[in-house]
């Protein structure tokens, strides 16, 4: 299969907040992570909201309270997501915005870099990896090794008021 044969498609949405400016550039990011992870031909949706959308979503789906920053569900059977299959469906990321925000502070780095990160993350689930144990620490290193790969690529401009906030 030639390069120009693969493809991913991205499907970027918001609920509950203000449709951020910088959301149609999204499905090229996650492109970009899923290019260099060796992914082709992958569906999946991105969904950003706000912590009580997300706390929503944590209570009902993982029976967990409260925001969390990032959740993956996938519409694969556990197990049968290959990197390299025919069209697959892979699944949903949602991201809360107001989390996002705050991981940006508390870590001291840029919203745009946050956001590479939850979605690499959110992305990374979605491929079978996930935090059990001796396997957290795997996923966290692969994690950093795609953001420190995707650098130069620019979702959330650092001017003209573009950052996560509602």
């Amino acid at each position: 299969m030639s390069r120009d044969d693969q493809h991913c498609t991205v499907d970027a949405r918001s609920t509950g907040i203000r449709r951020p400016r910088w959301i149609g550039r999204t499905p090229r990011l996650c492109e970009a992570i899923l290019q260099c992870m060796g992914a082709t031909d992958w569906e999946l949706s991105l969904l950003f909201c706000g912590d009580d959308e997300i706390a929503a979503l944590n209570g009902r789906y993982l029976g967990k309270e409260g925001p969390t920053d990032v959740m993956s569900f996938s519409q694969q059977e556990k197990g049968t997501l290959a990197l390299r299959p025919a069209r697959r469906i892979a699944g949903d990321i949602v991201v809360s915005l107001d989390a996002l925000a705050r991981n940006a502070r508390a870590y001291r780095c840029s919203q745009d870099e946050e956001l590479k990160r939850l979605l690499i993350h959110g992305i990374l689930h979605l491929a079978g990896m996930d935090h059990g144990r001796g396997k957290g620490r795997s996923m966290r290193t692969h994690q950093e090794r795609l953001v420190r790969g995707l650098r130069s690529e620019r979702i959330i401009s650092t001017t003209g008021g573009e950052g996560a906030g509602k």
